[in-house]
This record gives C-alpha cells, sequence and structure tokens, in this order.
C-alpha cells in the first residue's frame, strides 16, 4: 500500500523551515506508518493514532483514562423505550478545520453524521468504494450494515439513528475511531473535482490538531486547530517522527529528540526508570496476542490438530523472552481485567509428549507450516519475530516444520486477511470500547470472516451467545453467555492465545497532561511541555 503524498511531503518541508522559537512542538516518536488516514477503513491502533484522535471527533468519546462514553459532537442523546432508536443533539457552531487544502463554508450539521456511518453501510453512497480494494472492515465486523436500519436528519442538529434489533454496546460502538464524523462538504467537493481519494490522504475533521502534511515512513504533521470546539490544545505544532526500532526511540528520548514513545523494548524499561530525565507510566493492558490458525485449510480445520500445537507452545518462554516480566500467559481471548472474563476454564497445558500423540492420532505427520510474524511493535506483541523463532523451535520438538514469514505492516495485515491464507499469523488485539463483543464477536464471530477473524473461524454455537448477548440489555445475563462463548473458544481453539501485556509509556519528565488509555490509544490535546 505505497502512496506518494508529493504536495504533503513538500508542505512538510516548508513546514519545519518556516517553524518559530516561539511555537511549542511535541514530538511523538511513533513506532509505523499509518496505512492511511480515514478511519472507516482500517482497524490498527497505529492508524487510529495518527488519522482518528488527532484530526476528527465522534458522537460520543471516551473519557480520557476510562471506557466510559461521554458526550463530544453530541451534547446529549435520549433512547426509546425499545432500545432501537437514538437521537443525538448535536453541539452548535462546531467548525470543520480550515487548511491549506480546504475552508469550510459551514459549521457541523445532521448531514456530516449521515454521511460518515451511511458512506461505510450503503453501497450506493459515492464513497462506498472510493479506494480501490476498500472495505469497511469494522463496520461490517460489527454489524452496521444489517444493524442500522436507517440515518435521519430530525434538523440541523439532530439525528436520529432507528436500528433493527437493540443493541447494548451501540452508545459505545459509536465513540471508536471508526466512527469518526467526517465534513460531508469537503467530500463533496472532492467528489466534484474528480479526487475522491484526498479523503484518505489529506484529512479534515473538527478535532484538536489540524493536518497539514505526511512524509511516507518519516514524519506526519499537525498544527493546532485554532477553531477546536473543545478545551484548545496548550501545544502549537505536533509531529509523529515515525521510528519503527524500538532502541532508535529510545536514543531519540533520551536525546531529546522526542517527548514520548510507545512499545519500549522490554530491556530498556528499568534503565528507563533509573534515567532522571525520563518518566515511565504503566498499567494493565485491556489486550490479548494471539497465534491465529487459518481454520479454512488442512490440517487446520481440525481442533485436535489444532489443541496440539497449542500445548507445544511453552507461552511462559514467550512472556519471558520478549515481555521480561511485563505481560502474562493467556488462556482466554478476551483480558482478565474484562468483565465476564472465564476463570473456571483451564489453559491447555505445555506438554510436548500430548502434543506429538495427538497429531498421531489425527494422522498428521512431517507437518510443515508457516508462521507469521508482525513486522511492528504492538503492545501486545514487543517482539513478533522473537515469539515466532521461540515457537518455531518448539513445534521443532514435535516433529512440525516451520517457516517465518513477514511483509510490511499494511501488506500483512491485508494478506493475513485471505481465507486461503496458509500457516498461523501472531496478531492481537487492545480493546477499543471495554466491552467483550469487540474482542469476542469483532474477532471472532461469523460476520468477521475474511476480515478480522483472521482465524476464518465460523463456530455457529459460539456466533448465536455472542449474538444474544449483544441484544441482551442484562450484564449478568450477557456476563454469562459470554462465559459460556469462552468455553467454546477454548474446546475449539481457533487461536494460541499467547499473552496479555502491561501498557508501559516513557516519556520526557517534562511532559504533563498525558493520560494512559486503557484502549491503547496515543492521544495528545492535553499534552505540555514544561518551559
Amino acid at each position: 500500500m505505497k502512496r506518494t503524498f508529493a504536495f504533503a511531503a513538500a508542505l512538510l518541508a516548508a513546514s519545519f523551515l518556516a517553524g518559530t522559537a516561539s511555537a511549542k512542538t511535541f514530538i511523538y516518536c511513533s513506532e509505523g506508518s499509518p496505512e492511511g488516514f480515514d478511519p472507516g477503513l482500517y482497524t490498527t491502533g497505529t492508524t487510529y493514532d495518527a488519522a482518528a484522535y488527532p484530526v476528527y471527533n465522534r458522537l460520543l468519546e471516551f473519557k480520557p483514562g476510562t471506557t466510559n462514553p461521554v458526550a463530544g459532537l453530541a451534547e446529549s442523546w435520549t433512547v426509546s423505550p425499545d432500545g432501537k432508536e437514538y437521537t443525538f443533539k448535536l453541539r452548535p457552531n462546531v467548525k470543520f478545520q480550515t487548511t491549506e487544502f480546504f475552508t469550510p463554508s459551514r459549521t457541523l450539521n445532521a448531514d456530516d453524521v449521515i454521511f460518515s456511518i451511511d458512506r461505510q453501510i450503503n453501497k450506493a453512497n459515492p464513497f462506498n468504494q472510493y479506494v480501490t480494494g476498500g472495505s469497511w472492515e469494522y463496520a461490517a465486523g460489527m454489524g452496521f450494515p444489517e444493524l442500522i436500519k436507517s440515518i435521519e436528519k430530525v434538523d440541523d442538529l439532530t439525528v436520529k439513528f432507528v436500528l433493527n434489533r437493540q443493541e447494548a454496546p451501540f452508545l459505545a460502538n459509536l465513540a471508536m475511531p471508526f466512527a469518526s464524523i467526517m465534513s460531508k462538504e469537503y467530500a463533496d467537493k472532492l467528489k466534484a473535482d474528480g479526487k475522491m481519494e484526498q479523503l484518505n490522504q489529506m484529512p479534515l475533521g473538527t478535532g484538536p490538531f489540524s493536518f497539514v502534511a505526511y512524509q511516507e515512513d518519516a514524519a506526519i504533521r499537525y498544527q493546532k486547530n485554532p477553531d477546536f470546539w473543545g478545551t484548545a490544545p496548550k501545544i502549537d505544532d505536533l509531529v509523529f517522527a515515525i521510528t519503527k526500532d524500538a532502541a532508535v526511540r529510545y536514543q531519540k528520548l533520551k536525546a531529546g529528540e522526542c517527548q514520548l514513545m510507545p512499545y519500549p523494548n522490554a530491556a530498556d524499561v528499568k534503565a528507563m526508570k533509573a534515567d532522571p530525565s525520563l518518566k515511565v507510566m504503566e498499567q494493565e493492558g485491556l489486550n490479548v496476542a494471539y497465534l491465529g490458525y487459518n481454520t479454512l485449510q488442512a490440517p487446520f480445520d481440525k481442533p485436535e490438530v489444532r489443541i496440539a500445537l497449542n500445548k507445544a507452545i511453552n507461552k511462559q518462554a514467550i512472556v519471558d523472552a520478549v515481555f521480561q516480566g511485563m505481560a502474562a500467559p493467556a488462556k482466554n481471548p478476551i483480558p482478565p481485567t474484562m468483565w465476564s472474563y472465564n476463570d473456571k476454564i483451564q489453559d491447555d497445558s505445555y506438554d510436548l509428549d500430548a502434543a506429538k500423540k495427538m497429531l498421531e492420532k489425527a494422522g498428521v505427520k512431517n507437518l510443515s507450516m508457516k508462521i507469521w510474524a508482525m513486522p511492528v511493535s504492538r503492545p501486545y506483541m514487543l517482539n513478533a519475530r522473537r515469539a515466532a523463532e521461540i515457537m518455531q523451535d518448539d513445534f521443532a520438538k514435535i516433529g512440525v516444520k516451520v517457516e517465518i514469514v513477514s511483509y510490511e505492516w499494511a501488506e500483512y495485515l491485508q494478506r493475513s486477511k485471505a481465507k486461503d491464507r496458509d500457516g498461523a499469523a501472531i496478531l492481537g488485539w487492545t480493546g477499543d470500547n471495554g466491552d467483550p463483543d469487540n474482542f469476542l464477536d469483532t474477532l471472532l464471530g461469523c460476520d468477521a470472516v475474511g476480515g478480522n477473524n483472521r482465524a476464518q473461524w465460523c463456530n455457529k454455537e459460539f456466533d448465536a451467545l455472542v449474538k444474544k448477548a449483544k441484544v441482551t440489555a442484562d450484564k449478568a445475563e450477557r456476563t454469562k453467555l459470554y462465559e459460556e462463548a469462552q468455553v467454546i473458544f477454548k474446546k475449539e481453539a481457533p487461536w494460541a492465545t499467547l499473552d496479555h501485556s502491561l501498557s508501559v509509556v516513557p516519556m520526557r519528565k517534562e511532559v504533563s497532561g498525558f493520560t494512559q488509555s486503557p484502549l491503547g490509544a496515543f492521544t495528545f490535546e492535553n499534552v505540555d511541555i514544561a518551559e
């Protein structure tokens, strides 16, 4: 997914040369390049950090440091007694950003909300396929096309969502990045000019920072939005310095070349904590890392084969080598900090002899397979290559030959969706809204096969349980349904669950106002730098 942003690159270079000493610039050493700048098209934290959070807002936002949805672009809302109609009152006089490439002529209204969601669920919308191969993976995986009956403009500042059924996590879902609100006026201008693809290259929203330029694999530049409807940012310029190597990010942080970095090497954290020029935040992550088998391909279509391989994985060795105490082995597909976690489930024991016998009983001999290793650090997996090497050694002990493969991040994500993908892929997830549905249905539901469901696993009994939980208002009943679903998951083993990690964020000591997100988001509208 290589792109050329000649205009943006030129702007970026000019913006650095034109910087003034009085401007307060915050530099974030980010871990990778965004896939694009349209949050609806993607599902990764790297892209959301670069696109959704600086530039856009949503009807609801998560209160900083929590998974609680609060008022965003919608200042209030009501829900009908049957739970099928949600009516949102929009904030008045919310301005879209004025940039070098577009000057808006009006403020936010209901048309923008309708456009932002309709394009993701309505194939007749001109922007539904405006990017070659574009797919609305999140909207589709969460069943929005079937869930939303209509989106109606009551008046300029009132919009009503009519659903086909109750949906317990609906409000939380609207606070997620894929539901970011875009300018319909800007989109219409791009369509008229024959430049629709620029919606994914030059973003424009209502958020705290305006997009200035992107130099691919190098840097992204934003400026404070002077018309931001919320509390004005304390910094003037925000720069994402794209630095894929964690060791290099650390060196830049120590040298003061950036103020904050994500996903440090576990081996460096002790030294970071001892460095008087730095400070380190940490908290339990709402995440899971996994090895997803392609359950459509033999012999991984057999649960007994998948369980045998799981028994051959020394998860503690992975945790020790990759995280050095900053993670714990995972047994369930949701983290233990999430409500409905089924702690009664017994994890597969590390048992090479049992693994060999199970493969023999399944008639599997001389198995060769691929393990896909992510090329980037993520909170749930700091070094996928190292984890893959440990599994490669483990599998060799039971007679399974492993080839480790990898691709550039955007290509890795795209290729790993394929139903004919070979082998098993290392991936993971950090929760987007604090609801179990965001893991169990989004990653493992039948609707998500070919998208977020990288295991291509569709179990009707499991799917019925998580779908029923979606339309159940009572939290205790939802908990029971999700606990039952986890039992089926463990029995069928579409994944080898690997770990749940701590989230560790090092920064310069002069940084203030940064709040760690349980959802793994990196947002900077409240940060400041001491003079």
